[in-house]
Parts: C-alpha cells; structure tokens; sequence
C-alpha cells in the first residue's frame, strides 16, 4: 500500500500565516515569532499526513511566498537592485523581491500556469552568478526527520524553473533562458549532496512545464539536465511530478525513458488523456504516482470510480508499483472541512477540502491492496447518488436559455469606434482621462461593520426558521426584527458615509471617472455569488492567492440565475453624490467561474453562459439606473485558458463570448469597461479585442511594460485602453515623474485619445497613506502630459 500527496496548503485552518506575515511586515512582530508560527504550521501539517497513513509526505512545499521565488533564493539568482552581497538570503532580501521596498519595485508577479496563483517571476540573464543561498530545502527536511518523519523534499525542477522564468532588465528578450541550465545544475547537484548526507531516501522534482506544448529544443534541454544530475542522484528514489494537463505523447516518451528516475507523477484528473500513454506503454519496474484524487476543486472524490481506474492502472504497471496520489498540490484547495460548521449538511456531504482529501487519498491505497473500508466506501457512494438526485443542482428555466446561447453570437450593434464618439460626447472626458479600478483601502473598522451586519443576517434569519417551527419564539422574534431593522439602517449609514468619503476623495484629486470604492464588498468574486443562485459559501475556505493573500471561493454547486439587483442600489447611491461619471462595478461571468470552485457534472462554459444572462440582467438594470459607465472585471480571463494550444480556441471563444453577453443590449452612450490583472495577455491579444468592451484597464507596470510590446509589434487597438502606470501590491509610491515616463512609453505605442491613466488593479489592500499620495501623483502626471501634448499641436 502506497500513498502520495504532492503538496499541502501552507496558511494554516485559521489563515495563521497570513496574520504572522501581515504582523512581521508591518513591525508587529519578530522575525523568531514568524518563523515559529511556521515550524508549528508545517509539524501540524506532516503529523496531520503521519496520522492519516499518507508514506510519502512532502517536506519543502512550505514558503513564506511562493515555492519559485524559494528556488530563485536557492540558486541565489538575486537581481542587483536588492543589492544582496552573498551568504544565506534573508528576509529582508527575499520579502523585498517578492513586495518591493521604499526605493526598489517588487519583481513581476504572474498566474502559476492555469490557476488562481501567482509566482514571482525570476529575472535572468548571461552574468548570473548562481550559488547556493538558501538551504530551506535541507533544513525543512531536518525539521520534520527530528519530528520522527521521513519526507520526500520537494524541489521546483530546473528546466521549470528557467522555463517560467524572464530575461532581466537589459537582457535581449531572445535570451535563451535555457542556455544557464548548466549554470544551475551545480547548485541543485550541492542541494541533492546534502539532502543524501541528512538522510533523504527519495526526492520529488517538480516539472509542470512537461505538459506544455515544448518544442524538441525544450525536449532536448530537459533530457540534458537530469542526465547531468544521474551521478548526484545515485543512491536516491527519484520522482518527477508533473500536473495540470495531458503531458504530450512525445514528451511522455522521453520522461519516462529517462535513466535513473524511479517514478513518474501525473495529473489523470486534467491528464485524462495520459491514461491511454501509461496504459499503452509504462516503463518495466517503475513507479507509478497516480493523481486520481482533485487537488484543485473541491468535491468529494468518487471512490468507486477511481479505483476502478486505479486496478486498471495495477494490471498495467503492477499493483506494488501504484502509488495513490492527488492530482497536484493541495494548495489550490480549502484547508479543512470540519472547520465549515455553519455549511448546509446536504452540501458539505459532497465536498472534501485538503484535510478530506489526504484520507481519500489513504483509502483509495488501502482499498487497492485488498483493505477497503467498506462504510467509508458506502458513505461515499451515498453522497454522490445525494449530488445527482438533488433538486437543488438543476433549474430547468435556467438550462434552456443558456443552452440556446451555444452557437449564438452577441455583440453591440455598433462598432467601437462610432461607441467612443458618442460616448465621448456625453462624458466629455479629458485627454488621458483618470480613473481607479474599483477598490478603495478597507479599514479594520470598515470590515468590523460589515461582518457583524452579515452575522447578523444570519442569526435573523435562525429566529425566522425557529418562528416557523415554534409559535412561542413568536414574541422574541418580532424585538429581534426592531432590533435588526436598526442595525441595518446603521450598516447602510455606515457604508454611505465610507462612499462618500471616497467620493469626496477622488473629487479633491481631480480623478476623471470615479468608483464608489465597493466598502461594501468582501471579495469581488464572493459578493456577487452570495446574490445568485446555485451558490454555497464557507467561512474558513480560504485559498492562497500570492504572498499573505487569500481568497473564499464560493462553490457553485447548481444552476445559476439572479435573483433580484445586487449592485442597483449603491451604485445610485454614488452617482447622487457627484456630478463627474461614477462607474457601475461587476465582476464578469468568466472571472466568476475561474475564481470559484466550479461544479463538476456539466461542461463549464455552460455554467458560465448561465453566469453571463445573471450579469446581463444587471448590466441593463444599471444601464436603466443612469449609470453611464459600467466596468465588467474579467481579470481572471487568461486563468482558465487551455495549457494545450489544441485546446485553446474553444475556450477563448465561449469565454469571449460570455463577455459579450453581459453587455450586448447596452446603448451606445453607456461606456463598458472591463478589467484585467497579472497574466501574459500578448498571446491572446486578438481574443481581448474581439470581446469588444469600450475601454479596457490592464496591469503594465509590475511586468517591466511587457504588454506594450504587443502593439510596438504591430498590433492596432482601437478601443480605449489603460495599461497600469503603478503597481499597487507594493507598498512602494511612485513620483509623479515616474509615472510620466510610464505615460510616455505608452504614447509612443498608443494614440492618446485612446489611451487611459489607472493603477495596475484595485486599491482595497493597500492603506490610504500609501494610496493618496500614489493617486495625487498619478493625477499630476496626467496633467503634465495634457500640457505638453496640447503645446505640441
């Protein structure tokens, strides 16, 4: 019996990370009570996996940012401007390249592969010089070994990590980032050398970048770095883990072909196809790490089926030569289920978070050597007939009209350039107009009020359910309803008094077209799914997203529609309390989808056609409102584009077209925006232009302005357009100067009437001593800019 997880979420059942961390940056705390907040994380972590009977535990999948920046401080790939002097890389080196500080910006930060994750990018170059600086790989190893653990040490594989890396500032961007492989190979060599001297019997390499589409270079590249490592590997039980997708047929030939490797881990939950690989042809006497339980959603798995593919998979390799194992890392999952006590009982039956996962992942072992628990396995089986059965999944008036959206098209009647005319003659904007993307800084207080209205809410609606089943809380309900009709006319005080303050804000600063600031907002995916159908929600989901950031994703787990408006109100609210244009604020069905945990019985471009007629009624209710400027978010586009090129059209055509659903009714004079957020977009350029919004608002500055290379390259936009003049995940203010020569790069690539002045994404993380003075500057440079372009006419 053999069992496997490949990584673990690493904030804690509480978010105790994110706290510790948020504590440590903000001076609260010591770099010791950060550092012990964590080793109680991680010994909690590897006794939870001891205690479940997982045998292969993974030890290194802890870090305090991401596991790619924990590598580029491994390899001591520190760009100059951190100005690092060798020895062990601290916190003061590693926070700063993953946040900035005051006079450096942060290194870009993007989406790890097709997920909701994000990484710092590596910045490299020919004069690298790499070296060994950091040994949190050994040290964590150590840690858990003198916990009476044995763990297989996780390291980001070399050939990944060059390949999701970029050319340094200065660097030609036809750098081959893999002609320093042989520069690195030496410090993994010294990495794997000391790991075998404390002990380490197996080591698992992490090579995600296998299911891309690699051209033979790539191949050959990836053949010639473990070859190189074979020697320094002698005497070691070798893994390489790959997930997320199908590894393609040839570069499955040459994985598993490779000498001196002892297992092959793959995803056969998105790798569906690699099954018919492995059971074509697996190489004799090698283990087989199976990822047939999600490691990226969060529904129970189901067991009858899985090890009906796991004996298929034993008749192939051998049973003794199976290793149950989840699809990825369970970082991408909620932590613990038992800690959603307040989740509708029929619901939670279908679900397991990562706690759940590691003992599905434990029985699914048991059963396959002839253990099965038979009542874990009927109970199992209970929940999912529960799921199929239950007529809260399926809404047959919601099925129709979306199914008929299959091969429709749904654009405005009118093309952009005839929009922006008409638009600009009821808006009457400056040239570079200004505007924010949505979010303002949310106070503790702010977010004291609105939790407790939500608590609230909740207890309200308890007393309503115990009024209809007991006559005698009668009287006790009818106080609460006075006493709950008061605390919401205070919530709603509350909440005007912060959107006016906003509002006044951006008035004093001469902003363009303003936002309400959303204070009455928790998360811009969350808000909305708590005012649709076919949605669940948690109180401790929590996902890791970057850094200390997490998010709550809603769980859809039926058909969606919209019940009544859900932004209408607050959105008057601020246009009644200014005479410049005040945007409507949504979120798109796309975004929706990819930032919530999606269920998995249907296609998921049929939900999000269900999400996108939701949007639409909202859209046309805003539009009927008055509101003029109405911004549609889909940050999370590029997320959920296809790993495999074969597959990415069909996927960028339905999301598109979703997008345009939202907006097709619209007039001509209403203006829609939409927004998007740390992702490479030059790829997929032409499908951003096809979604045909008015204005679009994307991040620039964190990415050294990678996306205006796609139109020094050729490429003609003709909608409005704001690539972010500052990125606001740093603490860091820009000058007004700065910011004016960001404005000039793009001038010479953009005409100014299209062009747009914002920052990178939403202002709700930072603080409002970080954010004036950012704003103030940004306004400034806009002016400047005014100034000379009208003096050169």
């Amino acid at each position: 019996m053999a069992s496997h997880v490949v990584g673990y979420p690493r904030m804690g059942p509480k978010r105790e990370l994110k706290f510790a961390l948020e504590s440590f940056w903000d001076g609260k705390s010591s770099a010791d009570e950060l550092q012990n907040v964590a080793a109680d994380l991680r010994a909690s972590i590897w006794n939870q996996m001891a205690d479940a009977g997982i045998k292969f535990i993974p030890s290194n999948t802890f870090s305090y940012y991401d596991q790619v920046l924990d590598t580029t401080a491994m390899l001591g790939a520190v760009p100059p401007r951190y100005s690092w002097n060798g020895g062990e890389i601290g916190f003061d080196v590693y926070f700063s390249m993953a946040r900035g500080n005051a006079s450096v910006p942060a290194m870009e930060m993007t989406k790890w592969f097709d997920t909701n994750y994000h990484y710092i990018v590596p910045e490299l170059g020919p004069d690298v010089n790499f070296s060994y600086a950091s040994h949190k790989a050994v040290q964590e190893y150590k840690e858990a070994k003198a916990l009476g653990m044995e763990t297989v040490p996780v390291l980001v594989g070399p050939v990944s990590y060059l390949l999701l890396s970029k050319p340094a500032k200065g660097v030609e961007k036809s750098f081959s980032l893999l002609s320093l492989i042989d520069k690195i190979i030496p410090v993994y060599k010294e990495v794997v050398a000391e790991l075998k001297a404390a002990g380490a019997t197996w080591i698992q390499f992490d090579e995600p970048t296998l299911v891309l589409d690699l051209d033979s270079h790539k191949l050959q590249a990836f053949s010639d770095a473990y070859s190189e490592l074979q020697s320094s590997l002698s005497g070691l039980n070798v893994l390489i883990e790959t997930y997320f997708a199908d590894v393609p047929a040839e570069t499955y030939k040459i994985l598993t072909s490779l000498k001196g490797v002892t297992g092959f881990g793959f995803d056969l939950i998105r790798g569906t196809k690699t099954l018919d690989l492995i059971k074509t042809e697996f190489p004799l006497g090698k283990y087989l790490f199976a990822g047939v339980v999600d490691g990226r959603n969060i529904w129970a798995n189901d067991l009858a089926s899985s090890l009906t593919t796991l004996q298929d998979l034993a008749g192939t390799v051998g049973k003794d030569k199976v290793v149950v194992s989840t699809s990825c890392s369970l970082l991408h999952t909620a932590v613990d289920l038992e800690n959603e006590t307040k989740l509708d009982q029929e619901i939670k039956s279908w679900l397991a978070f990562a706690a759940q996962k590691v003992v599905e992942v434990n029985a699914l072992a048991k059963a396959l050597s002839g253990q099965k628990d038979e009542a874990y396995f009927s109970s199992n089986a209970a929940a999912q007939a529960s799921r199929k059965s239950s007529p809260r999944v399926t809404n047959e008036a919601v099925q129709k009209p979306a199914a008929a959206l299959k091969g429709s098209d749904h654009r405005r009647a009118t093309n952009v350039s005839a929009r922006l005319d008409a638009q600009q003659k009821k808006l009457n904007l400056p040239n570079l107009p200004t505007t924010t993307i949505g979010s303002f800084p949310q106070t503790m207080d702010l977010r004291r009020v609105r939790r407790e209205f939500k608590a609230k809410k909740r207890v309200l609606l308890l007393f309503h359910i115990l009024l209809l089943n007991f006559h005698h809380f009668q009287i006790v309900f009818h106080k609460l309803v006075f006493y709950f009709r008061i605390s919401e006319d205070d919530y709603v005080k509350t909440i005007k008094e912060e959107i006016n303050n906003v509002v006044k804000l951006q008035e004093e600063l001469d902003i363009d077209v303003l936002v309400h600031g959303e204070p009455e907002r928790n998360d811009m995916v969350e808000y909305f799914g708590e005012q649709l159908s076919g949605f669940a929600f948690t109180v401790n989901g929590w996902v890791q997203s970057y850094g200390s950031r997490c998010v709550k994703p809603p769980i859809i787990y039926g058909d969606v529609s919209r019940p009544k408006a859900m932004t209408v109100f607050w959105s008057s609210m601020a246009q009644s309390m200014t005479k410049r244009p005040m945007k409507g604020m949504l979120t798109g069905p796309v975004t929706i989808l990819n930032w919530s945990f999606v269920r998995n019985d249907q296609p998921r471009f049929e939900t999000c056609y269900q999400i996108a007629l939701a949007i639409k009624d909202e859209v046309e209710d805003l539009e009927k409102a008055g509101i003029t400027v109405i911004q549609i978010d889909e940050a999370a586009l590029r997320e959920g584009l296809p790993l495999r090129k074969s597959e990415q059209d069909f996927y960028l055509k339905w999301a598109v077209h979703s997008f345009r659903i939202t907006n097709c009714g619209v007039q001509d004079t209403t203006q829609v925006h939409t927004h998007m957020c740390y992702s490479n977009f030059n790829d997929i350029i032409h499908s951003i232009m096809d979604m045909d919004a008015d204005v679009i608002t994307i991040e620039n500055s964190r990415s050294d302005e990678k996306l205006l290379s796609v139109f020094r390259e050729g490429v003609k936009y003709r909608a409005g357009i704001g690539p972010g003049v500052y990125d606001i995940h740093s603490p860091r203010i820009p000058s007004t100067e700065e910011i004016a020569d960001r404005i000039n790069k793009m001038l010479a690539v953009l005409e100014s009437n299209i062009l747009w002045v914002n920052p990178d994404c939403g202002l709700k993380t930072r603080k409002y001593s970080e954010v004036k003075p950012a704003l103030s500057n940004m306004v400034a440079a806009a002016k400047l800019l005014r100034t000379q372009l009208a003096s050169a006419k």
